[in-house]
């Protein structure tokens, strides 16, 4: 009797497990937001409620009250929680060695690939916004002229990063996870923190990431309830306040003259992202165009195809007893 519901138990896991991947790969990759896809795969709710649970139980421990963060922790979904997260920390470390190769080597076709998929999250944001007004219209205007102007104070890439930076970083990064529509790796990027972590990563730095780490849980415990209750009750002007941050962010990604930004190996010169150009010669133009419209038409597919199986899944469901459909788990 108990063998069809170890089976079904570990289906479910397993399915877990490559929702994380999905989720670390749009998070290692500057413009596509873990949360994004979490929205679309159907758990964004689940997962910001069980982090909810969790930021609850840290909260009775520094108040001491353990029986209460005893029996809250048994309501945790961990066969759910766990899977997801390994299929994200595994995705994200597999996919950080390819990617620190490429900015190295190709910086501004990778910046037009980076700049393709935020184009693609600010219009997927853009459809999230359930009713646009003109404040909603201004708070993004004034986010993305603010962000423009104070990205051209930028100096690139941070060089020899401390731990401060790390713990300030994970503190940032984490809280974009979480949020639709935005992405953390590419917060990490604008304050120029992406491709020292990338380089951490992949150098298996224990204690830089335990430090990136412990911001990331510090602001996960705080901004969990704040983002869900946002969310719940301003959700359109907060992604309205979001679309602009994207879309002022793109000065980050413009192909030219310098791509994302690099920092030399030579003489450890740091060179700016954030200054605008035009390319040089016909390869410098074609090829980061051509990856920017390669990753804008396939996020916009992924997606496309995620909806429209959701809504057959919506559609199967009603030919039963109509009831919301809710993903599975």
């Amino acid at each position: 009797m108990t063998e069809p519901n170890d089976r079904k138990l570990l289906a479910k896991s397993y399915a877990h497990f490559f929702r994380g991947l999905f989720m670390g790969l749009a998070d290692a990759v500057p413009g596509v937001s873990g949360g994004t896809i979490a929205l679309l795969l159907g758990i964004y709710h689940r997962l910001i409620g069980n982090i909810g649970i969790l930021a609850t139980c840290c909260g009775c421990l520094v108040r001491r009250e353990f029986r209460s963060c005893r029996l809250k922790l048994r309501t945790v979904e961990w066969s759910f929680l766990i899977p997801l997260f390994i299929g994200i920390f595994l995705a994200f470390g597999i996919l950080a060695h390819f990617i620190e190769d490429l900015l190295e080597n190709y910086p501004q076709p990778m910046a037009g690939l980076f700049f393709g998929l935020v184009v693609v999250s600010v219009i997927t944001g853009m459809k999230m916004i359930q009713v646009w007004n003109y404040m909603r219209y201004g708070c993004t205007a004034l986010v993305g002229g603010v962000t423009f102007m104070l990205l051209s104070l930028s100096s690139g890439q941070i060089q020899d990063p401390t731990l401060v930076h790390f713990f300030v970083g994970g503190m940032i990064a984490i809280s974009a996870m979480v949020l639709p529509g935005i992405s953390g790796s590419f917060l990490l990027l604008m304050i120029g923190m992406y491709a020292p972590l990338i380089q951490t990563v992949n150098d298996k730095h224990l204690l830089k990431l335990l430090v990136f780490g412990a911001g990331a849980m510090l602001s996960l415990g705080f901004s969990s309830k704040a983002l869900e209750w946002l969310l719940k009750h301003h959700r359109d002007t907060v992604l309205a306040c979001l679309i602009g941050l994207m879309l002022g962010s793109l000065r980050v990604l413009w192909p030219w003259p310098n791509g994302v930004g690099v920092i030399s190996e030579i003489d450890d010169e740091v060179v700016k992202g954030t200054t605008l150009g035009w390319p040089d010669n016909f390869s410098d133009f074609f090829w980061p165009l051509f990856l920017a419209c390669a990753g804008f038409i396939l996020v916009l597919s992924i997606l496309f195809f995620e909806r429209r199986n959701q809504n057959t899944l919506k559609a199967v469901s009603s030919k039963g007893e109509v009831h919301e459909y809710s993903p599975p788990r």
